[in-house]
């Protein structure tokens, strides 16, 4: 199993590539951002530095979308990157949360997200793609390699996955939501005549590793709620009762009474308030080592083939160096 870092591109830069750095030291082969332009810095600038001050670790965004960047753009970006650092970069996409809402745009449909994959996978990787009618290709990539993961949860998000994307990014760590979700994804690659075992599976949920359950709950009792946003999307879409969507996943957002973007993914989030610990201690991992290491086995067993931790809480660098010395190692076997 491989290890991802998830941070945010908050001030000081400095700080984001030092524990990028920290990471890599420690057996982390995946360096992550979250990519929101208005909420944080601009996360491609960071990648080049982290890049540049790492060996083998891979960066990207969890994630971008096809709306606040033109494609074009976003495959170049890509390339340049890897052009520099020999095919170091994922793209990690999704339709587009705190991005889109925060600009006041809706997110982007599926039909749009599907066509962007193909398009910023194709020309990163120097092959021609049409964009808005115009038939183009990036003349300067040489062996490009960009892997495009999706993020998704609902069924016809999945069914897409499936179908087009490199790698499915699920945004919790409860075991049965991940059975039924990587199912159905590998499902639809079959469907689609693709090898399932080809689609990468990455689980990406907050981590904290520590004795004091009742703390480490709330500090990542933020997760339950930037999760509640999508599944609220489901409803929306699916209705609460339609059997597309797990009530596993839909059952805990009854309580909820809107979102605040000024406070997402941090700890503290008052607007995650109607989160259970029940949600807290599914979707996420807590705990000492060994409550870890039991709990990625059985993602593992399920097909997951990268943890990438949520790292935004009081114990950044403590997570880190926990997990390298005690957590990656255990994985290895």
């Amino acid at each position: 199993m491989d290890f991802g870092l998830v941070l945010q591109t908050d001030p000081p830069a400095s700080r984001v590539i030092s524990l990028m750095k920290r990471a890599e030291r420690n057996g982390f082969t995946h360096g992550w951002t979250f990519d929101s332009a208005v909420l944080w810095q601009e996360p491609f600038v960071i990648y080049s530095q982290i890049l540049a001050n790492t060996t083998t670790l891979k960066v990207g965004p969890m994630v971008t979308n096809p709306g606040t960047r033109t494609w074009e753009v976003t495959a170049s970006t890509f390339a340049t990157l890897n052009d520099m650092f020999g095919n170091r970069t994922v793209c990690g996409i999704g339709r587009g949360d705190s991005a889109m809402r925060v600009a006041g745009r809706r997110p982007n449909t599926l039909a749009r997200l599907g066509d962007a994959i193909e398009v910023i996978r194709d020309l990163a990787e120097g092959r021609e793609a049409e964009v808005d009618g115009q038939r183009m290709r990036l003349p300067w990539v040489r062996d490009g390699r960009l892997p495009v993961w999706m993020a998704a949860y609902g069924p016809k998000a999945l069914a897409l996955t499936g179908r087009k994307a490199d790698g499915f990014i699920l945004q919790l760590a409860d075991p049965f939501l991940t059975e039924w979700m990587v199912k159905a994804v590998r499902n639809a690659a079959a469907e689609a005549g693709r090898d399932p075992d080809s689609v990468t599976i990455c689980v990406a949920a907050p981590a904290y590793v520590g004795d004091d359950l009742a703390h480490a709950r709330e500090q990542c009792r933020w997760f339950g709620g930037m999760v509640g946003n999508h599944v609220a999307d489901l409803v929306s879409r699916y209705g609460e009762h339609s059997g597309m969507v797990p009530e596993a996943l839909t059952e805990y957002i009854k309580g909820r009474e809107g979102y605040d973007y000024s406070h997402h993914g941090r700890a503290g989030n008052p607007s995650t308030d109607f989160v259970p610990d029940e949600i807290v201690d599914r979707f996420c991992l807590l705990g000492p080592p060994e409550a870890h290491i039991e709990k990625l086995r059985a993602l593992r067993d399920l097909g997951v083939d990268q943890f990438a931790v949520y790292d935004m809480h009081d114990a950044q660098e403590t997570t880190i160096d926990a997990y390298g010395a005690e957590i990656i190692p255990a994985l290895g076997d």
